[in-house]
């Protein structure tokens, strides 16, 4: 009679949870269909949810520590099937509550390999074994970028790592709309910036990833706890070190990007490999569950002032170059001057902002120099340092001819510096954020800046400020002095496409 009680009982919170979501009618074209039902996950709905019920209890066992008063803002949850990774997912339900999100980004990689930028099916309705969820307004703006989101027909969308995320986001969440991008293998800095504006108060992110794939169980284990401690301290550089961290890199990367920007923390939910669930220990997968709070309400307080888009930012890039390339009388393209004089007039081109422009060849330095503030445009002060990084760097000889087509051109945007009060050290270690914070220490005569970039080859704050410091010519340990004045500002950076 129990037995028949709880299946009734299951039966009846599949039903709401579809009420929930609000089934409506559509085309059979216009809905994503389950594709991975009865595979990676039951295909029943009563079986679907006692299964999502199991593993939520089982995950209510781990004691886990969560920051109090700060709101949830992302999430990395992995997608193999449940059986091997739905317990390490199931920890969502220690941060997620009914009714707490309207809108959910949710961000998968292509694990076709066809797609360069971000894909989005050409529906309006995703479906599960659970019911309907409509996609969100917001999906339409991304669309009309269709430089960076390319259209995926529906017969054709067979990418798991969306699809086998949902069941759990209905049964935790309830009803909300969604926002699905598979992300391909490139222009993760300009997904970044374009999914930015999307977040608000009412907005979770969501990244699908799991961890390395068919290492051993020893070797699996020592790789994860490296890629989860980067994740935890925000640091891509060393995301990217080496191969097989994540098949979900791309979309951390942009959740990375995202979360260093509105000072997001980390907090590592549940970690375990396929080795603990469901499979043999000799060739195992990681998986890990991820959440990022915030510390104040959603705003793009680090935006720089003209708010820049992606695609302007490729503009300003272009600009750089075809500034070096007319003093080198190297030829541009005709669509790249034709752009380039159809910007020109841009509003946003116009307002005044400190600028930087940044040059590297094969990854290292070769120029970059900037101004803070501007009492020129946006478009002049790109010029004035495109020439300035390419030819007049007192470190550098100028740039030739024959390494520009060598030369990776990288642009960045400032907010106005605003002093840092501090006691010394210690508390100016602790009021830096990594990864966001460009920095500006003046003492007489003697001052230097690093842009917040230079936080992923230093990202220890006492290692920063100690370079900073033999940067502008004084002893490394100046920043421990109370008096010494410090600024600090933040960037929008692009690099070229």
């Amino acid at each position: 009679m129990q037995s028949v009680f709880k299946a009734l009982c299951a039966v009846l919170l599949a039903l709401s949870i579809m009420i929930a979501f609000g089934e409506r009618r559509a085309m059979a074209g216009d809905v994503r269909q389950p594709v991975w039902a009865g595979r990676f996950y039951p295909a029943d709905p009563v079986e679907l949810v006692q299964v999502i019920d199991r593993l939520t209890r089982e995950s209510r066992k781990t004691g886990i520590r969560l920051p109090s008063g700060r709101p949830l803002r992302a999430l990395i949850l992995p997608h193999a099937g449940y059986v091997y990774s739905g317990w390490t997912a199931a920890h969502a339900s220690l941060v997620l509550r009914k009714s707490r999100f309207s809108k959910v980004i949710l961000l998968g990689p292509d694990h076709s390999g066809r797609f360069d930028k971000g894909a989005i099916c050409s529906v309006s309705v995703y479906q599960t074994p659970l019911g309907n969820i409509n996609l969100h307004p917001d999906v339409a703006k991304l669309r009309r970028q269709a430089e960076l989101f390319q259209s995926l027909p529906v017969s054709l969308d067979r990418e798991h790592s969306l699809e086998v995320i949902l069941p759990f986001l209905q049964g935790y969440l309830g009803g909300f709309e969604l926002v699905p991008v598979v992300v391909g293998r490139h222009a993760h800095t300009f997904l970044a910036e374009a999914l930015n504006p999307l977040l608000d108060e009412d907005s979770l992110l969501v990244v699908s990833s799991d961890l390395s794939h068919f290492l051993t169980y020893p070797e699996a284990v020592a790789v994860d706890r490296q890629t989860i401690a980067a994740i935890l301290r925000l640091d891509s550089s060393a995301l990217t070190s080496r191969r097989n961290r994540a098949c979900g890199l791309g979309p951390i990367l942009i959740l990375v990007q995202i979360a260093r920007r509105h000072h997001w923390q980390p907090v590592l939910l549940h970690y375990a490999n396929s080795g603990d669930t469901a499979g043999s220990s000799s060739r195992v997968v990681g998986y890990a569950a991820i959440a990022f709070f915030g510390d104040q309400p959603m705003q793009n307080t680090d935006a720089s002032p003209a708010q820049i888009s992606a695609a302007q930012g490729q503009i300003l890039v272009k600009l750089a170059r075809r500034t070096i390339k007319d003093k080198l009388d190297r030829e541009t393209p005709e669509p790249d001057s034709e752009a380039l004089s159809r910007a020109r007039k841009d509003k946003d081109f116009q307002t005044q902002a400190g600028t930087f422009v940044t040059l590297k060849i094969n990854g290292r330095l070769r120029g970059c120099i900037g101004s803070l503030t501007s009492t020129q445009s946006v478009w002049d002060s790109i010029k004035r340092n495109a020439v300035n990084a390419a030819f007049h760097d007192p470190r550098f000889s100028p740039l030739t001819r024959e390494e520009l087509d060598q030369t990776e051109i990288e642009v960045s945007l400032l907010t106005e510096p605003r002093p840092l009060a501090h006691s010394g050290g210690s508390d100016l270690t602790r009021k830096l954020r990594v990864n966001v914070d460009g920095v500006i220490i003046r003492q007489g005569h003697d001052s230097a800046t690093f842009l917040p970039q230079v936080w992923e080859q230093l990202p220890r704050p006492e290692a920063f400020l100690s370079h900073l410091c033999t940067k502008a010519g004084l002893p490394s340990d100046a920043w421990q002095n109370p008096e010494l004045e410090v600024l600090t500002y933040q960037v929008q950076y692009f690099e070229e496409e």
